[in-house]
């Protein structure tokens, strides 16, 4: 049986798994195949061939005995990748045909073992599918990212391709949350079949993908299987999810519910279509005192809200300004808060490096979380007073150095500088920021403090710019012994 050395199959639809990455993002499934294929590196240059071989030919297809020249190599394209381009154009005749006559491997595996069935199924290809399984396609095989043709089918909503692979025995993904009884099923469970992607597109650097479900633009983070590979964590993340479930705040991103009874599981959140902290501040630069002080109530009253939860707090750890959003109303919302911990501390083990030096939030983290020691909610404060004092300065913390480097600093109890005016910092803002950073985490306010601070900061800032504003009114100048209702009427 023919059986060529393996190859990416880059057309058509792709696993349903690998969509939702790759549009979160691209390079992620780059790095992780990277990672986790270095054998296969001098493959990659023939996906090319397979690529240019449907930009020629009316249907993608090619005949079982031609061959492609290149100038100087000649490349003959094996049976059972060709049986890849049939099962992507639905070609009953070509399938036939190569596994009967060239004896093309019905069940041949790509770079990442996706069978023609896989194929057939992202495609919708009823027949194909049918006559697939009838040549003895395995009807359950699992591609590199778990997905298999009935997880496709179902993902690209091709329900009849979705009964035929049932009738054939196939079975949906079981989730490693998957409870048995009905009664069982948790309230937030959301039914992926609810959610639609095919708008979809990648929001702040692929956390989330955008979609919609039950007519509203949803955020949707989808969970890789890994993660949950240890019956410790499952259970903190149903815990949390329970918890997510109830929160509810003003400055906190709504949780809407979660996919666990199906694989890939997913967290479905409110969409905020105003976008983060982090492009407001790229394209406006330092904030006016007044904006940068309501920013920062906002976002103490949020992370307040989390950290008071009985009966153990959110702990953020990941606060910076790409996490934080903004709403209609001009307000800010925290999000990627708790399940993102649970997250990072699996990644952290899985890719064996210190989770520490994720590029973007290393920048704003704690030097006790950086150092791997106990912690507790005021590495958040930390990273708060970074982000208050970056809205005045108009530049990240030590937007010089790399995110490693400026970690080295605050470790060595180095702070960003003051560089902005002092005026800006009035009302003891500095004195805030700098107590908020302290290296001693006692130290260091709780968020409830803080507010009782921004709230006195932000009456000051007002009250002079009203009284400001008042004193050029001609009729206080005209009239001073009468400032009642005769100065008005004039």
């Amino acid at each position: 049986m023919d059986s060529p050395a393996a190859v990416r199959f880059p057309l058509g639809r792709q696993s349903s798994y690998a969509a939702l990455d790759k549009l979160a993002n691209d390079d992620d499934i780059h790095d992780n195949h990277h990672h986790h294929h270095h054998h296969h590196n001098h493959n990659d240059d023939q996906r090319l061939p397979l690529i240019e071989l449907t930009d020629g030919s009316s249907d993608g297809g090619l005949e079982p005995d031609e061959e492609v020249h290149g100038d100087d190599d000649e490349i003959e394209i094996p049976a059972s990748v060709k049986l890849m381009f049939a099962a992507h154009e639905g070609d009953l005749e070509g399938i036939k045909e190569l596994v009967e006559d060239f004896d093309a491997d019905v069940n041949y595996t790509d770079m990442d073992n996706r069978t023609p069935l896989h194929v057939a199924a992202c495609q919708g290809y009823v027949e194909a599918v049918d006559l697939l399984i009838k040549m003895n396609a395995h009807v359950d095989p699992k591609d590199r990212w778990g997905s298999t043709p009935l997880a496709d089918a179902i993902y690209y909503k091709n329900h009849e391709v979705v009964k035929l692979l049932e009738d054939h025995g196939a079975k949906p993904p079981m989730a490693p949350m998957h409870v048995k009884n009905a009664r069982d099923v948790p309230e937030y469970e959301i039914d992926p079949q609810e959610i639609d992607f095919s708008n979809s597109a990648n929001i702040n650097k692929g956390t989330f993908l955008r979609a919609s479900w039950r007519g509203i633009e949803v955020a949707v983070k989808k969970l890789g299987d890994e993660v949950f590979s240890d019956e410790e964590l499952l259970r903190a993340f149903r815990d949390e999810l329970s918890l997510l479930q109830r929160i509810r705040h003003p400055n906190v991103v709504q949780f809407l519910g979660a996919v666990t009874q199906h694989t890939p599981m997913m967290i479905v959140t409110e969409f905020l279509p105003k976008g983060d902290l982090r492009e407001f501040l790229k394209s406006k630069g330092a904030l006016k005192p007044r904006t940068a002080v309501r920013y920062a109530l906002d976002i103490a009253r949020g992370m307040s809200y989390l950290h008071e939860i009985k009966p153990l707090p959110i702990i953020h750890c990941d606060l910076e300004p790409s996490n934080i959003l903004r709403d209609d109303s001009g307000h800010l919302k925290v999000a990627d808060f708790g399940v993102s911990k649970l997250l990072k501390v699996s990644k952290g083990v899985k890719e064996d490096r210190p989770v520490s030096y994720e590029e973007t939030s290393c920048r704003y983290m704690a030097p006790e979380l950086f150092r791997n020691e106990d912690y507790d909610t005021k590495v958040d404060v930390f990273s708060f007073a970074l982000i208050l004092q970056e809205m005045i300065e108009g530049y990240p913390p030590f937007a010089s150095k790399g995110a490693k480097d400026a970690q080295e600093a605050y470790a060595a109890n180095e702070r960003p500088p003051f560089k902005a005016s002092a005026k800006l910092y009035a009302h003891r803002l500095k004195e805030l920021i700098e107590v908020c950073w302290n290296e001693d985490p006692t130290k260091r306010p709780t968020f409830r403090e803080i507010i009782l601070k921004l709230d006195h900061i932000y009456n000051s800032v007002g009250r002079r710019r009203r009284w400001i504003k008042v004193r050029p009114l001609k009729c206080f100048q005209r009239n001073e012994s009468s400032l009642g209702s005769s100065s008005y009427a004039m």
